[in-house]
């Protein structure tokens, strides 16, 4: 199948790509790496009038190192971070585990965040590392944290006239350490489950993916054995976890219980 017909316009900057979003509103899309919306523009699951077309905008394919994040642009491919010396250490867990190295080559950081597909490793990170998206309008710019960012299925609190410039993911402070894990029917095929970790001195943070709508973190004290267990119990009921054609609720919350698991041993391991 094939898109419907659209037009399309190069923008080289956000004050540009926002100009255009102030006019077209929903009738236009960004497009970045394009490996989920063609996708989407194919099936005609959105027919938008525009697209805007950021890929080679040298402003947004900044990759900025601060004192207490990496600030990472909207044009910035997933291969690209990946291959950054200052790759948060969580997202170079979990940067194997989405899709194929080809696919990495062109799709983005920002434009996975956008998707806000539930079962997507980029945004369980963003969560789980307590990040932060930067929207930019022509009416200014404002930074949403990834708790609040992320709505419901394929849905975000970006307005229609906004533009996702960049996503702000925190370094690591000393005494922190990080675990990953999912499973999936196929390698590259999206999670069924996965479970990122952050361990410091004051407990761990527990942030799932593929069980909801959206990604979910939780705070936990530093706990082992059993009582580790019964908490990771209580967060998989916690969860509004369902059946559907490929697995069952029961695999689902069983497979977070084995994985949240792993992701603490793996982060324990490096303290």
């Amino acid at each position: 199948m094939k898109p419907a017909m659209f037009d399309y316009v190069r923008a080289d900057s956000a004050e540009q790509a926002a100009s255009l979003l102030q006019r077209h509103g929903e009738g236009a899309r960004i497009l970045a790496g394009g490996q989920s919306l063609m996708a989407v523009l194919n099936m005609r699951l959105a027919q938008p009038a525009l697209l805007i077309d950021i890929s080679r905008s040298t402003e947004l394919a900044a990759i900025a190192v601060k004192p207490d994040s990496v600030r990472v642009g909207a044009a910035v491919t997933q291969a690209q971070l990946q291959a950054h010396p200052e790759v948060p250490p969580l997202l170079a867990l979990a940067f194997p585990f989405i899709s194929h190295f080809q696919i990495r080559n062109r799709g983005t950081v920002c434009g996975s965040i956008a998707h806000a597909d539930p079962s997507a490793e980029l945004p369980l990170c963003l969560v789980a590392l307590k990040g932060t998206v930067h929207l930019r309008s022509a009416r200014g710019a404002r930074q949403v944290p990834a708790h609040d960012f992320f709505t419901g299925l394929l849905s975000t609190a970006r307005r229609a006239d906004e533009l996702i410039e960049a996503v702000s993911f925190p370094r690591p402070v000393p005494g922190e350490s990080f675990g990953f894990a999912e499973h999936s029917r196929r390698h590259g095929d999206f999670a069924l489950c996965a479970v990122a970790a952050v361990v410091n001195a004051h407990g761990l943070r527990v942030a799932v993916g593929g069980l909801s709508d959206r990604p979910h973190a939780c705070e936990l004290p530093s706990l082992s054995g059993a009582a580790l267990d019964e908490e990771l119990n209580e967060l998989a009921w916690s969860l509004d976890v369902r059946d559907d054609p490929h697995t069952s609720a029961a695999t689902r919350r069983h497979l977070l219980r084995h994985l949240a698991r792993q992701a603490i041993q793996q982060a324990r391991r490096q303290t």
